[in-house]
């Protein structure tokens, strides 16, 4: 516990002032990405789209590294739940809600290693919809982690 107190500590009181000036808006539903998309998702492309698929290049940026200069498991955790939840978003309804996810660290990515991030579904009942998501090194086919991601949300009215 003490040592993750101390990494979360500013270490000088310039820093400590930084932080406290620091300015997040209030975010507004539908004016466009809010500051934590903004930061977990800026640089992710969308290369392929279709029926139960979506294929997304990612590059490894600074912000997403933890002190070894890897992406950071909970980055990896964010892109699976993104991505993962992606595939079967519904244009015009709310995105669906994460039930649970199970992810398996194959590897790791340093930074601007070149990804490629696939989602696919693989079955839907009701509301409910499980996916796959794969994480793969570009350059060297190496899996840095498979992710599976079961999601419920509203499907559209028969009326």
């Amino acid at each position: 516990m003490e040592k993750a107190k101390k990494s979360l500590e500013l270490i000088s009181e310039e820093e400590s002032n930084l932080v406290t000036r620091l300015a997040v808006p209030a975010h507004r539903v539908g004016s466009g990405f809010s500051f934590y998309e903004d930061f977990a998702l800026k640089g992710i492309r969308v290369d392929r789209v279709e029926p139960g698929l979506v294929v997304c290049s990612f590059k490894v940026p600074p912000r997403l590294t933890d002190r070894s200069g890897k992406l950071a498991n909970g980055a990896i955790a964010n892109l699976v739940d993104e991505v993962g939840g992606a595939v079967v978003h519904v244009e015009g309804l709310p995105m669906s809600v994460s039930v649970d996810m199970s992810i398996s660290f194959m590897s790791t990515a340093k930074l601007n290693d070149d990804l490629e991030i696939s989602s696919k579904v693989l079955g839907k009942r009701g509301g409910y919809s499980g996916t796959l998501v794969l994480m793969r090194n570009k350059a060297t086919g190496e899996v840095i982690a498979e992710g599976r991601h079961s999601l419920f949300g509203r499907h559209p009215s028969k009326l």
